[in-house]
Formats: C-alpha cells, structure tokens, sequence
C-alpha cells in the first residue's frame, strides 16, 4: 500500500485558482473526512472522472468553496485512487488547505514523485516520464512538437522495435551454446549483419538528432563577442527586450557571461553576451576572457561586434585570437555605431577580412538601425527545420550518452561478424546494446538513476 502524497500543483504564488493534488490508496477517503457537498454525498461512494463542488472544512470553519475531482485506480496519471482540488488562488487558502492534508495523513509529495508513481505504476516509461518535464518547460513550436512525441511513446516505440529484433538473434545465438558440440547455426550470420547494419543506421541517425534537439529544447547557442564598448551589452538588452546587461561607457564592464533565451520566428535562441576582449592585467576581467573564448567553441552562431569608431588596424590586431575559433560557425560581423561614421569608412570596412566567410551588417544597437534586419537574418541563419508530430529527435543528454554507447556496442558486434568471433563474445556485445537502449525506457533502472531524474521534476508533478 502506497502512503498518500499531496502537492500544490500550480505555480507558487496568488493566482484566480490553485489546484492542490492527492494521490494514494485512501486519498478519497481522506477529502471525505474535510470536504462537504451541499447534498451530504460521500465521495468515497461517488462516480469517478467527474467534478464535485462543496465546501472543505476544518473543525467548524469553512476554508472554501472548492470543486474536487476524483480518479479511480488505474484511470488517472499515476495508476493509483488520486483527488484534485481546485480552489481559489489565496497563498492564504493555499497553506491551510496543505496544512489540513497533512494533519489528515497525507505528507508532502517529494519532486517528481507523482510522475515517478505513473512510471513505477507503468502508465509509461521512462522515457516518457521525462518527456512530461520536456513539455511543461517547452517554450515553442517545435520544444512543444517534439516533448509530445516522446510523450506519446513515438522514441520508446523506436527503441523497443530495435531492442526487439537484437532479443530475437541474441536468443537463437545463445541457444546455439547449448548444442556447441553439435556444431549448429540456428541464427544466420548474414541476416544478422544485414541487421547489424540496419540498427547501427538507427541508432546514428538518433545520435546524431541530438544538436538539432539539444538546440531546440534549450536554445541555439549565439555568442556576441568583440573588444570593450562596442556594444555587445546594449546589442544583448535589445534582443531581450530588457536591461540584462550593464551598459556603461567603462572599459571592460562586462567581467562574466551573461546569457537569456528569447524566441524569434518560433526559434529559441540563447544569446550569450561574453566579456570584451583586450589586453589586461585585472585578474577577474582576463577570467572573464577565458570565459569568452570557451563560449565561441559551444556557440553556433557568433555575432562580432566591431566598433565602427575604432582603427581598423586595431581590429585586425584582435583578429589574431580570434579568427582560429570560427571554424564550422555561422559568423556575423556586425559594424556597430554605423550611424556615426562616414560612407568612406563604411566602404573601408566593409573590405576587412575578404577570407571570412561571414554575414556582413552596418547597425547600430543603440538606435536599431537595421536591428530588425538582424534578427530576421539570425532565423534565417538558424536554419532550424520544420518538427512533424511523427518525428523523433533526441532532446535528453541521458538518452544521448546511453544511444552513444549503444553504437559502439552495435559497431562490436558488427565487427565481431566480420571477424568470426565466438558465440558468447557476440552475445555478450549484443545484450550490451540492448542494455543501454533499454537503460533509455527505464527497462534498466536503478533507485539513483531514478532519483536523479526526478528530483528535477518540479513538485507536484
């Protein structure tokens, strides 16, 4: 028997209503104990999936008027008997209400730990409980596209199809064993490589879905780099939409990164406004530095800011450090303070660096000039495809590092054909790989594993 688990499910704070959540055998007992419709009907003997109203009470005092709906074992999200409360929004009602709960016998339900019941209870798998944290967080179209599919069982589908077939060869070559002295083949060795090659092809594409996914679940990585004061922060607030960064006419105020999403044409982008480069000797602003150049490296999109009122020679100097790291980025050299220079020098710079194959711009962040040209070239640069609702991507650095290791199971047990290898050393690889693909499910837990996974659950889900 499961304890009883209750949760504020709506977001912390005063809202119209706040929705509290029970889950656990004898939950519908527990709300008949505090809660009174205006007929005196019991819910213990009520229909479920259908919304009650009437009034919770704790001694003599009415604490609201609320609507309580109730789930029945196994209909409802986490397989067990399960009651939800709406009330009103008060922050007040909120904690008397939880209060009253837990004096009746419900604790507080830990991170996670309703969904971590659904999986326990199998309303689905692992990967598929995870894919619930994916679509609370999404922010667009193609986030929202994608943690649907994984909810929806389309990844777990995928990967037991795969583990299925690695099951039914690694059984005929575990039963060739049995009859070793027999000299028996009951698992064709040409099949299974042709099946070798087909699940490798699988599970690459799936790795290699991972930069697309990882992308759209958290944002495509833009670095905006340049000297001090050219304006990376005032380009930084102007994308945002707010004053993130401190804009000062002071060299080197920007010592850390500084990073935000925001979502343009249904593209998140994660804007990363780094520490100007220079010359120093202040120890926190050359950490800062170092900083910068390690945020090239992840970034795919890089925006350079070049001062407009600066000598050029001064930029080419800084191009030394600089240019190395732009190997397979989308660079953008934007001319800042266009607006203060003269066509001549326009015309000057726009004949810097002929060998960087870039994206060239005049603008100026502080009187958008061309701005809104910007962020229509940034979309365009992003070049994130259109999500269907069938598609699989990989989102979850987890699924990546287990998929990662199922290839070079997979690529063993290939090679292990190639060369002729013992049954028991080609078993052993392919039972490796569906270890992993099923590491991905939850087919393979442990108690860590799950804890990890769904401590980052917010409570209450």
């Amino acid at each position: 028997m499961s304890d009883i688990i209750c949760a504020i499910s709506t977001p912390p704070g005063m809202g119209a209503i706040s929705v509290i959540r029970l889950s656990g055998e004898g939950s519908i007992s527990l709300i008949d104990k505090v809660f009174a419709t205006p007929s005196g009907k019991k819910l213990t003997n009520a229909f479920a999936n259908r919304v009650y109203f009437g009034g919770i009470h704790a001694g003599e005092e009415l604490l609201d008027e609320v609507l309580v709906t109730i789930f029945r074992a196994p209909h409802s999200f986490t397989g067990e008997e399960s009651v939800e409360i709406s009330c009103h929004g008060s922050v007040y009602i909120q904690q008397r209400l939880m209060e009253l709960l837990l004096s009746e016998g419900a604790r507080l339900a830990n991170a996670g730990e309703f969904t971590r019941r659904a999986f326990q209870n199998g309303k689905f798998d692992l990967s598929q409980a995870e894919a619930v944290a994916d679509l609370i967080a999404s922010s667009s179209q193609a986030s929202h596209r994608v943690a649907m599919n994984q909810m929806r069982g389309g990844f777990a589908r995928k990967l037991a199809l795969l583990r299925d077939k690695l099951l039914q060869f690694v059984s005929l070559i575990e039963l060739e064993l049995d009859f070793s002295e027999e000299d028996v083949e009951f698992a064709n060795r040409d099949k299974l490589y042709e099946l070798t090659q087909e699940i490798e092809k699988e599970i690459q594409t799936l790795v290699d879905s991972f930069r697309l996914g990882n992308a759209i679940k958290s944002g495509i990585p833009v670095a905006i780099i340049g000297e001090t004061n050219a304006g990376k922060s005032t380009l930084l607030n102007l994308l945002l939409n707010e004053e993130k960064a401190i804009v000062s006419d002071i060299h080197g105020t920007t010592r850390d990164v500084i990073e935000d999403t925001v979502i343009m044409g249904d593209v998140t982008f994660r804007f990363i406004d780094t520490a100007g480069i220079r010359q120093t000797t202040d120890a926190i602003e050359t950490l800062g530095i170092e900083r910068t150049f390690r945020k090239i490296e992840q970034a795919s999109i890089v925006l350079w800011m070049i001062d407009m009122t600066t000598q050029r020679e001064q930029i080419e100097t800084l191009a030394a450090s600089i240019l190395p790291k732009f190997q397979d980025k989308k660079v953008f050299l934007l001319f800042n303070k266009a607006d203060l220079v003269s066509e001549e020098v326009r015309i000057d710079f726009d004949t810097i660096f002929p060998e960087l194959d870039s994206i060239r711009l005049f603008i100026s962040a502080k009187n958008h000039l061309n701005t809104d040209q910007l962020q229509e070239l940034l979309v365009e640069a992003a070049a994130v495809p259109s999500i269907r609702e069938e598609d699989v991507i990989v989102t979850n650095l987890r699924h990546y590092t287990s998929l990662s290791s199922a290839l070079t199971s997979i690529r063993r047990v290939k090679e292990g054909l190639e060369i002729g290898i013992t049954h028991d050393f080609l078993s052993q690889d392919i039972r490796e790989c569906m270890f992993y693909l099923g590491e991905i499910t939850g087919q393979i837990s442990t108690d860590e594993i799950l804890g990890n996974i769904f401590s980052k659950f917010c409570i209450g889900k």
